[in-house]
């Protein structure tokens, strides 16, 4: 066995990367890869954990320069850091602008590109706050000392203004209830929506309007949703995607679903408010939208509204339409109506005519533009990649990111249809690792269709070998089933580990048309349950180096329920199943999560509803109901302070599972919430995922335990 122990160093095309001095804190850190120990060119969790982590593109104002993050984590430490780093357009000078003890984010030029803004860490709070540096990163200095923190914020396009948001108490109890109480940890709660992901809603987001000096700070800011009780941006993941100043910088638009508890759980309509600085006045652009409208856009000249819009209640996995409005008529066209695809985010070019995008399309995710006469949608860029963070330079360039099953984030410049990769932080630990073949394989369904599953081999494929084999089961239940890289759901990992992975795109997910992605609501135990178990069958039968006797079954959160659902179903075709953050007890989830819109629209209702057919049908293919047919070992593993699907999920799978006599183990978090994302829990993890299969689906395991 070869071993390789390296010290990795960042690299940048340009050439290998020197420390920089710190330009803020007081405490001076050496940002560096971490060492990690390579065994025969496979990736481990270590290695997982050792891979830089490139994003947020933001290009100059002159199109010249781009800024950008670059974070790595510390499995000793169980942290992570990113800094700040630049270079020219075309991927040389790369320079690493900071070094401090906490994060840097939310990158953003300011007018003419002489500085940039980002959200750094008091070093005194430690609460995030918006700092600014010069272009070079030198003089650094803190913009606001807001009490609460910054969450997110966004400059105007003249440098004058700034809108940011910050956390304000939500709750409203009788004070005197709690009057001598000053150690009870009660909590009173008198309507839903009391929890949301993995906190209490103890407070919400409000956007804040301020005067900026890009030296001396923010003044005179004021909260333009005063009094009201509402989130803005949107939790749990809304940010600065939630603001977009006009042109002339005299009015911005926000996002916000002004509902409250049970009206708020059950309802995903968002509305796009626009606020005019002088008159503090608000007017919402989409009162009649009863969907989701969200990541809203002002063309260069500030004529037209540009945002990402769905037309069905509760469905918040509907088709996202791109919309365009003329803000002197107030009227609105929708781009992509004769499209059966849709955008994921989207970047105007800069003579306003057409719109950069990325968007789901058979099994990957490609750049496309639509142009806004014709509404005619090209392809900027494609292949066996997924690309985000699209940022457009002139009307002929983009500068994105990309990734694909067997190489993390990069940023890339594409022009005329070429496209060149312009960082290269993880060229060294890719050269180092021997990463397994990624094939398109065609699958035929049972209702006559035909699936596009990706097959992940192990490195040194041998096809006269036998390989036990992982079922990957998708979560969402409308997440891409794309090229894309996860650092835990990790194919390469799962190669590399000897095991062929066979990741279907089945029913219900995006980037085959609506009606394949719609088609799973109402039908959790159905066409893509078939779906599932059409790939097995005709990868025992066409593949012949699959081990058919050793199949698992592996997947989280809708993957998780996948697995709970296959487990009562699967007549043999698996020897092991492993269930992270998934739904057991369809019933229960209706009443124990949180955002209930979900529940609501995608079970078809409640349970108590003995005429709703589409509930019943669903409710009666909950997997608790076919727990007498389970016949395989199972882990299962949870976060408990995961309240999208509580933990008590997968804790009542194991419990029957036990009760059941199977063979059962359990990995429980009490620090993590829907994810896995401490990295020595993250390790933790892959470690004990990798333990149970290998001790179910590789006999010779079993036999050395003996």
């Amino acid at each position: 066995m070869n071993k390789l122990n390296i010290a990795m160093a960042a690299l940048c095309s340009a050439g290998m990367l020197a420390s920089c001095s710190k330009n803020q804190g007081s405490q001076q850190t050496t940002f560096q890869a971490p060492s990690v120990e390579i065994q025969d060119g496979r990736v481990s969790p270590e290695v997982l954990a050792a891979f830089a982590r490139v994003g947020g593109p933001q290009v100059s104002p002159d199109g010249k320069t781009v800024i950008f993050t670059v974070a790595y984590e510390s499995i000793e430490s169980n942290s992570s850091n990113s800094e700040i780093f630049r270079m020219n357009i075309d991927g040389t000078e790369c320079k690493q602008l900071t070094e401090t003890p906490t994060s840097e984010s939310s990158l953003q030029w300011i007018t003419d590109g002489s500085r940039f803004a980002y959200l750094g860490t008091d070093p005194e709070t430690k609460k995030p706050q918006v700092f600014s540096a010069k272009a070079d990163g030198s003089d650094a200095r803190k913009l606001t000392s807001v009490e609460a923190g910054v969450i997110c914020f966004k400059i105007s396009p003249d440098g004058t203004k700034i809108v940011y948001a910050s956390p304000i108490d939500a709750e409203n109890h009788n004070a005197k209830l709690f009057e001598g109480l000053d150690q009870t940890t009660g909590r009173v709660v008198d309507d839903l929506m009391y929890k949301h992901w993995d906190e209490w809603v103890t407070d919400y987001p409000h956007p804040f309007v301020g005067d900026i000096d890009p030296v001396n700070g923010v003044t005179n800011a004021i909260d333009i949703m005063e009094g009201e009780p509402y989130e803005c941006p949107m939790k749990p993941f809304g940010g600065a995607d939630a603001f977009a100043w006009s042109p002339d910088s005299k009015s911005l638009v926000y996002v916000s679903r002004k509902l409250k508890g049970k009206d708020y759980a059950f309802s995903t309509d968002s509305n796009i408010y626009l606020y005019e600085l002088e008159s503090k006045k608000t007017t919402n652009l989409t009162e009649d939208i009863p969907g989701y409208d969200t990541n809203p856009a002002f063309s260069p000249d500030g004529t037209k509204l540009a945002w990402l819009s769905m037309a069905t209640p509760k469905y918040e996995s509907d088709k996202k339409r791109l919309m365009v409005l003329d803000m002197a008529s107030r009227q609105r066209r929708d781009l992509t109506e004769n499209w059966d695809y849709w955008p994921e985010d989207f970047s105007w070019r800069k003579d306003g005519k057409s719109i950069v995008f990325n968007g789901y399309y058979q099994g990957t995710e490609p750049v496309f533009s639509i142009d806004l006469d014709s509404c005619k949608v090209q392809t900027l860029a494609e292949g066996l990649w997924d690309y985000s963070s699209l940022q457009p330079v002139g009307n002929d360039t983009v500068v994105g990111v990309r990734h694909n099953m067997q190489t993390p984030d990069e940023i890339v410049l594409a022009s005329g249809g070429e496209v060149k990769q312009i960082t290269d932080f993880n060229k060294e630990l890719l050269a180092k690792l021997n990463m397994g073949e990624v094939k398109k394989v065609m699958v035929p369904t049972t209702d006559g269709k035909e699936m596009l599953t990706w097959v992940i081999l192990p490195p040194n494929f041998d096809p006269n070998k036998k390989y036990p084999a992982l079922l990957y089961c998708q979560g969402g239940p409308q997440s891409a089933v794309s090229q894309f890289w996860s650092y835990r759901w990790n194919f390469m990992i799962m190669a590399a580990n000897d095991y062929v992975v066979i990741a279907p795109n089945r029913r219900g997910l995006p980037g085959f048309g609506t009606e394949w992605n719609r088609q799973i609501s109402g039908d959790y135990g159905g066409q893509n349950m078939k779906d599932y178990l059409a790939a097995v069958d005709y990868m025992k039968q066409t593949a012949p180096y699959i081990d058919a006797d050793h199949i698992g079954a592996v997947g989280a959160s809708y993957g998780g329920f996948s697995v709970y659902w296959l487990a009562g179903h699967h007549e043999g075709r698996f020897a092991a199943l492993v269930a992270h953050a998934g739904i057991f007890n369809l019933e229960a989830q209706y009443l124990e999560t949180e955002e209930m819109w979900f529940a609501d629209f995608d079970l078809g209702g409640p349970f108590w509803e003995e005429g709703n057919a589409t509930a019943q049908r669903t409710f009666a293919t909950s997997p608790h109901k076919a727990i007498t047919k389970w016949t395989a070992p199972i882990l299962v593993t949870v976060g408990e302070l995961d309240y999208r699907i509580l933990a008590s999920q997968g804790m009542m799978a194991f419990n029957a599972a036990k009760m059941r006599g199977l063979e059962a183990e359990m990995l429980v978090f009490p620090d993590e919430n829907h994810w896995i994302l401490k990295p020595q829990n993250a390790v933790l993890w892959q470690r004990v995922f990798f333990n149970f299969l290998d001790k179910y689906l590789k006999p010779e395991a079993k036999q050395e335990e003996k």
